[in-house]
């Protein structure tokens, strides 16, 4: 975890430590990526989806494909984006065990994310941005009764925010990395069946170090 403060920290005085603005346009117009990197799904600190005190969390690796749009403003950037992906993070521990995640035995599923952000050329070719959003992830959920096994999933709803530095590599190519923070506020259990639970209060936490390449139209 101290690691992944650290992350944001470096991030953030990247962002707040650019002494003046290029004077080059940034870059703009439409884009679309691919992205990897560490995954961890963990409780909040209140109780909601936690079981006796569980502190513990899920990770594994995110993939995924995001597009975006940007708007050059000198030598700032403004843009909207949006992402789909994965995870690999899972957890199969015995739900006898009373400090097994506070969710059950679970995999992470699939993740969107929609958002804007703002960055500021730190040098010619090389952006420093902030990003925020609304995030709706999936929590799939295993259940074995040693005869048959159900396949159901938790639908959560929250917000993300991130920073970043992104780096042109090319005319129209360039390659980024960026932690983000995501926090679920609101959940639904939705059955195999498809029926779908009234909406209740979660606090669930993700943290998120990636990578990713990308094409510029």
């Amino acid at each position: 975890m101290r690691k992944l403060v650290f992350v944001a920290a470096l991030a953030a005085s990247s962002a707040l430590a650019v002494p003046a603005f290029a004077q080059d346009s940034a870059p703009g117009g439409f884009r679309v990526g691919v992205i990897g990197g560490l995954d961890i799904v963990r409780p909040g600190d209140s109780e909601d989806s936690r079981i006796n005190g569980d502190d513990q969390s899920i990770e594994g690796a995110l993939y995924g494909v995001e597009a975006g749009y940007d708007i050059p403003l000198g030598g700032a950037v403004l843009g909207i984006e949006g992402e789909l992906s994965g995870s690999t993070a899972k957890v199969t521990t015995d739900s006898s065990d009373p400090n097994f995640f506070g969710y059950g035995r679970v995999k992470a599923g699939r993740d969107i994310y929609v958002g804007a952000r703002l960055g500021f050329e730190a040098a010619p070719g090389t952006l420093v941005y902030a990003k925020g959003g609304y995030t709706n992830a999936r929590l799939n959920v295993t259940a074995d009764n040693g005869t048959t096994t159900l396949d159901e999933n938790f639908q959560l709803d929250g917000w993300r925010v991130g920073a970043g530095v992104e780096k042109s590599i090319g005319s129209n190519t360039y390659a980024k990395i960026e932690y983000r923070y995501s926090n679920y506020t609101n959940a639904d259990f939705q059955f195999a069946n498809g029926t779908v639970t009234d909406t209740f209060d979660v606090d669930t936490d993700r943290h998120q170090i990636v990578a990713g390449v990308g094409f510029r139209f």
